[in-house]
């Protein structure tokens, strides 16, 4: 690829399309990155996201492989070379980020990086995240052949680090002004639909209030019915009191389900211990299982991280109370290092691990592990028929 600006601008166009095309947050910042990285040729490529607390709410990166990102651990604080562009709007264009005095704080595992370029994304005077890129691999104007080799990939300089030009950091720049616009009119987007979520739930909860009333206005009349026949025709009371308990236990399921719906998540009030016990106590009230939380030596962690194991804490006690037929669940919140783990265990009736991949969307399994691996988190499930089922997801903090 040949990056001198008349070159590039095709590319950059080919990478503004790619990022118009997604709506969802996570997937504009893989295609940022991802096309980042093929539009300068470089080894590695992330895009940091900050959170409230000093840290990264979301870390993507490219040229990474799963293993060697499981083994760099967590997410990186805001620190040394990172910090600088998410404190001050300035490219960091360095022939070795080594050599710089802000380098440091880089767990053992991560890759060996020299050349290094880094904008910041941002919208007016909000910085929305910081681009790096490292390890250019070629500099424009290397011959396809000389590319495609061994030999090509030294071609720049020995060792075969070619360095970032300023060609290149304009080019990044260009990109750079788009990735704020897809990434603000992803974040709209997603506002948009939670808020619309939020309506339909508010509709859903007052027409499962209604039913509730309809329930208990048929559950009086057929008690006075029976009532009323008790003495003069036995069996048609007998089954006057049957009707009474199927109606009792229809309006008792709907009530249940109008509470959850009405009860708001308060997880930017209260924060993630407080809503998790406030949402199990919900819960054990409305359902016949017992479900217990229990936290130890929880620490604030980025509200990204928070977020995601509020969600999959709701979706693994839904399929618990739900498909288990559990008598028991235990919800518990550790400290985990400098993150947490979340577990939730249950006593129902467990499922074959070998049919996740075919039962997985209908018990949110995708969904659950795309929200752990989303902040940089695993998810664990352990189960077995007869035997109950074990969610486990961790998260690595700020």
């Amino acid at each position: 690829m040949s990056n001198g600006p008349g070159a590039g601008i095709p590319a950059v166009s080919t990478a503004i399309l790619a990022m118009s095309r997604h709506l969802e947050v996570r997937d504009v910042l893989k295609t940022i990155v991802a096309s980042a990285r093929e539009l300068l040729d470089a080894e590695y490529a992330a895009l940091g996201v900050p959170d409230d607390h000093g840290g990264f709410a979301q870390f993507v990166v490219d040229g990474v492989s799963a293993e060697q990102w499981k083994a760099i651990g967590p997410l990186p604080r805001q620190h040394g070379i990172l910090a600088a562009m998410l404190h001050n709007a300035t490219p960091e264009r360095l022939a070795d980020v080594r050599e710089d005095p802000r380098f440091g704080g880089w767990p053992a595992a991560h890759p060996d990086m020299s050349d290094f370029l880094g904008l910041p994304v941002a919208d007016g005077d909000e910085i929305l995240g910081a681009l790096f890129l490292a390890n250019k691999r070629h500099r424009g104007g290397d011959s396809p052949a000389d590319k495609g080799s061994p030999a090509g990939k030294r071609s720049c300089e020995e060792g075969g680090r070619c360095g970032f030009t300023e060609d290149d950091e304009r080019l990044l720049g260009i990109l750079a002004q788009h990735a704020a616009i897809a990434l603000t009119n992803a974040r709209l987007y997603e506002r948009s639909r939670e808020l619309t979520i939020a309506g339909e739930r508010a509709r859903l909860a007052h027409e499962l209030h209604d039913a509730v009333s309809q329930k208990l206005f048929s559950l009086r009349l057929t008690a006075q019915a029976a009532t009323a026949l008790v003495d003069r025709d036995p069996a048609r009371a007998k089954d006057e009191l049957h009707q009474v308990a199927a109606l009792a236990a229809e309006a008792a399921d709907e009530l249940r389900a109008a509470v959850v719906e009405l009860r708001p998540a308060a997880l930017d009030e209260d924060g993630l211990v407080a809503t998790l016990r406030s949402q199990v106590q919900v819960l054990d009230r409305a359902h016949s299982a017992r479900v217990t939380f229990a936290a130890h030596g929880v620490r604030a962690l980025p509200a990204a991280q928070e977020e995601a194991v509020l969600r999959v804490a709701q979706e693994a006690l839904h399929n618990a109370l739900r498909h288990s037929d559990a008598a028991r669940v235990e919800v518990t919140l550790s400290r985990n290092g400098q993150g947490a783990l979340l577990r939730i265990a249950d006593d129902g009736r467990g499922f074959d691990p070998g049919t996740v991949r075919r039962a997985g969307r209908h018990l949110g399994l995708v969904s659950m592990h795309d929200r752990a691996s989303g902040v940089g988190g695993t998810l664990t499930v352990e189960s077995e028929p007869g035997k109950g089922t074990a969610v486990e997801m961790e998260v690595p903090g700020g």
